[in-house]
């Protein structure tokens, strides 16, 4: 019983954080280097927003994610990465440790930010936005590398399962016509 209403009392912990947020912007997070942020420095961009993983078999995605956001960057694309080990354990290391692999083997420049859950009864505040029953793409996170790509206006416009490579011409695609849009 006890167990019962630990759980019922986090998943309303969860969805009180996710409603106290009035938009993508404010929900709180930190950043790869543990410092409190939202992603309001990114209104009024489009962002590419992506579960990543260092060991994991889309890892080498980060190559072209790291590709989309020099690419795009000057046009308003913010490519962000959150770190997640849900997945067959894929993210173990700190997240000092995940920016130094990043960094040194992918020239990662885009911002990347705290591990968290993506699913379950942890699920990060902004994943409750992003993939909850609320969201127009809802559904549990099947695996690293899923992408969610939001408008100027802070909404979802289309979410790519973790097989979409950055590059692909679906995502390209969407991108351009996402920052084509004022």
């Amino acid at each position: 019983m006890k167990i019962m209403l630990l759980a019922a009392s986090i998943l309303c912990l969860q969805t009180v954080t996710a409603l106290a947020a009035d938009s993508i912007y404010t929900v709180p997070l930190k950043d790869i280097d543990g410092k409190g942020t939202t992603l309001k420095p990114y209104q009024g961009k489009v962002m590419l927003i992506v579960n990543v993983a260092s060991h994991c078999g889309y890892t080498p995605q980060y190559a072209g994610l790291e590709a989309t956001y020099l690419k795009y960057e000057k046009q308003g694309l913010a490519v962000l990465g959150f770190p997640c080990n849900q997945f067959g354990a894929q993210e173990p290391g700190s997240n000092e440790e995940i920016k130094q692999f990043c960094t040194s083997k992918y020239n990662v420049t885009f911002p990347m930010f705290d591990k968290l859950d993506v699913n379950g009864e942890k699920r990060h505040a902004l994943y409750v936005m992003l993939a909850g029953k609320d969201s127009p793409f809802p559904g549990d996170i099947k695996w690293n590398f899923n992408k969610f790509l939001i408008g100027r206006d802070g909404k979802i416009i289309k979410r790519f399962d973790s097989k979409v490579k950055p590059d692909a011409p679906e995502l390209t695609a969407a991108i351009e016509a996402a920052l084509a849009a004022k």
